[in-house]
């Protein structure tokens, strides 16, 4: 077996005292702050030493038992993620309770911020929300919208820590929040229950440049330790990069935590790229085993083509076709989950192993 061998060489990113301060201070121009600098430099006191001494998780409890080893000292941010995504799980697979469904908005824009006006996005989830409600189902809605326009809401960046190994990408993701660096407040702590607990997922979204919107896009990195991500950080004593690699090396079984899953698409755009964004939201989620609903669970069209911006909610108005095309992908998604639950509908490559599962 080759030896663990990780690489170093890039340039250091430690900030000055100096530099620390003047960037921690900036979110503090507002007016309203200026007679509370005698509290501010105590907060920039704290916030240095928290930095300096790069205490990501600084509240920590022993893993316990279940875990390779249980001495370890793990995040309690972490674990309460962890407790919630097996809750989902739980009621994922309780065959007593309604199915549910999660219909994600992958449009940025919003009426409470800069656009001043509602998405078609967000006008077609709500379009398709009614058909899962009316045959049985609970509904839960995730608009990622609220990234550009909740304060705190925030994903950030994937770190690829799958590239150094698998193993080394745990599930749930533990790379943040990192209290040292300020990366707090990570939407994907409560994004990841809701897939969990989906038994369909139903993905709307514009096309930008050619491409999902930023949001979405996040979203789709940082669930990456979904498809094949450790759920044991004590196995790689947190993020021991050659703790991971020996794993790795030795053989890893790539979890899948979604599989199984069903997925609908719709991807409306208003000049091009609608077909490449579907084509490549339906490959990341089969990727990941997710199931798709079939032909009609997939759609790809066009709002107003080549029509001017301004009118595109009243070119939405008037394309009863596309609407029904949209309907008709909540209907599709709603009667696989239906019959995936009922047992009449199974993956035709259950139990089937792949030579190269990475």
């Amino acid at each position: 077996m080759t030896a663990p061998d990780v690489r170093k060489g890039m340039p250091p990113v430690k900030l000055s005292r100096e530099a620390f301060e003047r960037r921690y201070r900036s979110q503090f121009v507002d007016p309203v702050f200026l007679p509370l600098q005698r509290e501010l430099d105590a907060i920039v006191d704290a916030a240095w030493d928290a930095y300096s001494h790069s205490r990501k998780a600084p509240v920590t409890r022993k893993a316990g038992a279940g875990f390779a080893d249980p001495d370890y000292e793990l995040a309690m941010d972490w674990l309460a993620t962890r407790a919630a995504i097996l809750e989902a799980q739980r009621r994922h697979d309780d065959a007593r309770a309604a199915p549910r469904i999660l219909i994600v908005n992958g449009s940025a824009r919003s009426e409470h911020t800069c656009p001043g006006e509602m998405s078609k996005t967000w006008r077609l989830v709500k379009l398709a929300e009614p058909v899962f409600a009316e045959m049985g189902y609970a509904v839960d809605i995730l608009d990622l919208s609220r990234l550009t326009s909740e304060f705190g809401k925030t994903i950030h960046p994937c770190k690829s820590c799958v590239s150094t190994a698998m193993p080394l990408c745990h599930w749930p993701c533990s790379c943040y929040p990192n209290y040292s660096l300020g990366q707090t407040s990570d939407w994907m702590n409560e994004i990841y229950p809701l897939w969990v607990a989906a038994h369909g997922i139903l993905i709307v979204t514009p096309v930008n440049w050619y491409h999902v919107p930023g949001g979405l896009k996040a979203m789709m990195d940082r669930l990456v330790c979904a498809d094949g991500g450790n759920p044991d950080p004590t196995s790689t004593h947190g993020k021991k990069a050659a703790e991971a690699k020996a794993i790795e090396l030795k053989g890893w079984s790539y979890p899948r935590h979604l599989a199984g899953r069903h997925f609908g698409l719709v991807v409306h755009g208003d000049t091009v790229g609608a077909e490449g964004v579907r084509r490549t939201l339906s490959d990341w989620l089969t990727d990941m085993q997710l199931i798709s609903a079939g032909r009609f669970a997939e759609f790809d069209g066009y709002v107003g083509y080549m029509e001017q911006y301004a009118t595109s909610h009243r070119d939405l108005d008037e394309d009863h076709g596309f609407q029904q095309e949209v309907l008709n992908v909540a209907r599709a998604l709603g009667n696989a989950v239906r019959l995936a639950r009922n047992g009449r509908l199974e993956e035709p490559g259950a139990g089937l192993v792949s030579p190269n599962p990475k």
